[in-house]
């Protein structure tokens, strides 16, 4: 639920970012709108149900999600928002005109989960992606998805 509320408030917020090659044999995941779209392993299946929705597996190993924000003006992250999330600054790893990319979830223990979270500017709004992973899939991997998020390339 915790994860919802945060996703929202970013949401909200907003996002931005410069689009990115696709890596090969990645495939896109667009949106429910269709605006915002994010690249993923070939060996991540898209939801059947949801649009912007892709896991490695099921949802318990990996899962990616694209979202958008249409009409939300992007801006970087105030520090007092990220102090309120209990985001260190650490895990900030970008908070510019161009981009908001940082960790919001460090796994402690083995069975925990990590998730990185970006936002760029969208045509008519922002683009947003989550990727919450489980350690045995690499940072890289990770960082890779959440990076791929921009608006719909024509």
């Amino acid at each position: 639920m915790g994860y919802f509320r945060v996703f929202a408030l970013f949401a909200f917020l907003a996002a931005v970012a410069v689009p990115q090659s696709l890596p090969d044999k990645w495939k896109t995941i667009r949106d429910s709108k269709g605006v915002c779209q994010i690249t993923v392993p070939e060996d991540w299946e898209a939801s059947p149900d949801r649009a912007g929705w892709a896991v490695l597996q099921d949802a318990t190993n990996a899962i990616a999600v694209v979202t958008s924000q249409p009409g939300q003006a992007f801006k970087p992250l105030p520090e007092s928002l990220l102090n309120l999330l209990g985001i260190p600054k650490e895990k900030v790893f970008e908070s510019s005109s161009k981009r908001v990319f940082y960790q919001d979830k460090t796994a402690v223990k083995a069975s925990d989960t990590n998730a990185f979270s970006v936002m760029v500017p969208g045509k008519t709004g922002s683009c947003s992606s989550r990727v919450v992973f489980v350690r045995e899939i690499s940072e890289e991997t990770a960082r890779k998805i959440v990076l791929s998020v921009s608006p719909v390339l024509d």
